[in-house]
């Protein structure tokens, strides 16, 4: 069987990427077109880590760690949001599934030698207690879901349980519903059904009966509990000597030239 893949936005990524201040060690697209449900509305969530140069760091002035912009560009709604490497790497350490996504997502509009070295460094900070994030997110999502009733909440509250209960059993991160659907045994049969509504409006209704995807969902968050209880992953990162010599050595060369 062939698994299906996370699909590129159709609009070209290198002149956003062109246009930033300071030099990125990668871009990323990730939201609704990494997990395998964009809409022909959505936009684009590019993600990333600028580098900024020591002087900024030695100022009296915080330095700009986090960069968010939202804009229109032919058309298409963009969302880009970048960390500096210091800040980005921190957020690592802290159990944030969220940036290991970005850092691993497929969808690539930019990339370096640093960030496949940044990548491989994944393996050694994923930990069971990443099952807490994944489970928050769904409870966040889930409560949208109730609020508006719309489909888009719902599919990330699936798309959220599914990735830590197969994250806690094989330690390895995969955001695609679709494969998630076809690689875990408990996902819900009516996936494929929300996926291809999904893809008609971006803000439609959930067309579901509230109980029985309630239903569903608390027994997704009971599979997450027991895979992260039976899970092999380490309790704590085992990157951060790895990672900490990564980022000075990454700034050094930078201001080196």
């Amino acid at each position: 069987m062939t698994t299906p893949t996370a699909s590129a936005p159709d609009v070209d990524l290198t002149a956003v990427v062109a246009e930033q201040p300071d030099p990125l060690l990668f871009a990323t697209v990730s939201g609704a077109h990494l997990y395998g449900f964009p809409s022909r509305d959505s936009d684009v969530d590019l993600r990333g880590v600028h580098l900024l140069p020591v002087a900024a760091l030695l100022r009296l002035r915080e330095p700009e760690e986090t960069r968010t912009r939202m804009w229109d560009r032919d058309g298409t709604e963009m969302d880009l949001v970048t960390h500096d490497l210091r800040k980005f790497v921190r957020l690592m350490l802290r159990r944030n599934g969220y940036v290991l996504e970005q850092l691993t997502s497929p969808l690539i509009a930019h990339t370096t030698d640093a960030h496949a070295e940044l990548r491989s460094l994944v393996p050694d900070v994923l930990t069971s207690y990443h099952a807490h994030h994944y489970r928050g997110f769904a409870g966040t999502q889930w409560r949208l879901y109730e609020k508006t009733g719309e489909l888009k909440p719902l599919l990330y509250t699936y798309r959220a349980l599914l990735t830590g209960i197969h994250l806690m059993r094989s330690g390895e991160l995969q955001a695609h519903l679709p494969t998630l659907a076809a690689e875990v045994p408990e996902a819900p049969a009516r996936l494929a059904g929300l996926i291809a509504a999904k893809a008609a409006a971006e803000h439609g209704a959930a067309e579901v009966l509230e109980a029985e995807v309630r239903a569903e969902v608390e027994g997704l968050h009971a599979v997450l509990d027991a895979a992260q209880a039976g899970s092999g992953l380490a309790d704590e990162p085992v990157a951060f000597a790895a990672l900490d010599d990564f980022v000075v050595r990454v700034r050094r060369e930078l201001a080196q030239g």
